[in-house]
């Protein structure tokens, strides 16, 4: 294990600790016992389809992101989607790279250009969750059981400056993409003081990153395709969270749960292992403050709700993994390497079946 990646899992640790100890300040034991004993079973087993099926509309539109650069087989697609979100519940951040390595190494893509599609994955699952955040806010009726606070304002102003970072980072992709030989024309000026083992590698990975922003200049049809494929992946996610709160007696409406997808945005952007902690507070903080529930049935709802949305991921991307022919210790490599070395890698992976 290295050094950074060491350090990385020790600070994420220790975030994950903090962040627990916060969730369960105040959290009487038997009182969260309670609460699972009371709790649906069948609305909780409801759950884990909703999650399987967000990701297979998860692997669908990422065939579509790609599409304009390289035809994947979705089984393909959704073999590198449960193994790269089941490795990023293990190593932070490791999906992100794994998922570009498992379709470069069978396809003619590189591994940059697939990286690029992940990047305006996450652009696209941002701008989703602040559009259905927007219409909670202001087109749909507001909850009974909401309650005043200063974390609906805190999610307002935070939801507004993430829509203007995401459009302006969608901006200057696109700007990128359709301006790849002037930016080049820059990196190589920029570059030139340098000796060209280093500055060639940040040149090819700069154009292959340009390559793969191709979606960009799709058609209106295609975009709109992908448009429609952003809500399968999250109203089942909110479906899962709507199950979830009933299965605790919690009778909110289920556009409350696209408040609660704002939360949680927030709180899985910590990296800790398997999004512990972080998860759980912002669950716990939506539902009390926003919502005025009782501690003890947000703290169960929280916990019920990380481990029926990650089990399911987990254990298929555990299955994936073999057939893929990597092992963790491959995965723990991979995410040490900089994208512009991933083709040096994709051979050793390779190698390793």
């Amino acid at each position: 294990m290295s050094a950074g990646r060491n350090r990385r899992l020790v600070i994420g640790g220790a975030l994950g600790l903090v962040l627990l100890a916060v969730f369960l300040r105040g959290v009487d034991a038997r009182a969260l016992a309670q609460a699972f004993r009371a709790a649906d079973p069948l609305l909780l087993a409801g759950v884990i389809p909703c999650t399987v099926l967000a990701y297979l509309a998860r692997s669908w539109r990422w065939g579509y992101l790609l599409s304009p650069v390289v035809r994947v087989p979705f089984g393909h697609l959704f073999s590198a989607t449960a193994v790269g979100f089941m490795t990023g519940l293990v190593i932070p951040r490791a999906g992100e790279v794994v998922r570009p390595y498992l379709v470069a190494r069978r396809h003619p893509i590189s591994t940059v250009a697939a990286f690029a599609s992940i990047i305006l994955e996450r652009l696209v699952d941002l701008i989703t969750v602040i559009v259905l955040f927007g219409l909670y806010l202001y087109v749909l009726p507001t909850p009974a059981a909401q309650a005043t606070g200063p974390l609906l304002d805190t999610l307002e102003a935070g939801g507004a400056l993430a829509a203007f970072a995401a459009l302006l980072v969608l901006a200057l992709l696109a700007a990128l993409h359709l301006r790849a030989g002037q930016a080049l024309a820059i990196a190589e000026r920029l570059l030139r003081p340098f000796p060209a083992r280093l500055a060639r590698p940040v040149i090819g990975g700069l154009r292959s990153f340009a390559e793969g922003l191709a979606v960009l200049q799709a058609s209106p049809a295609h975009l709109l395709v992908i448009a429609g494929q952003s809500l399968l992946v999250w109203l089942p996610i909110a479906l899962g969270l709507h199950w979830n709160n009933l299965a605790f007696g919690l009778d909110l409406p289920f556009h409350a749960t696209f408040l609660l997808l704002a939360a949680l945005t927030v709180g899985v952007a910590v990296p800790t292992p398997g999004m512990v902690g972080g998860f759980h507070a912002a669950y716990l903080l939506a539902l009390t403050e926003a919502f005025a529930v009782d501690r003890q049935t947000a703290a169960a709802a929280g916990i019920a709700s990380h481990a029926f949305t990650n089990v399911p991921v987990l254990l298929l991307g555990l299955v994936f993994l073999g057939r893929e022919g990597l092992s963790m210790g491959k995965v723990a490599q991979m995410s040490d390497q900089p994208a512009a070395r991933a083709e040096e890698a994709v051979p050793s992976v390779v190698e390793a079946r």
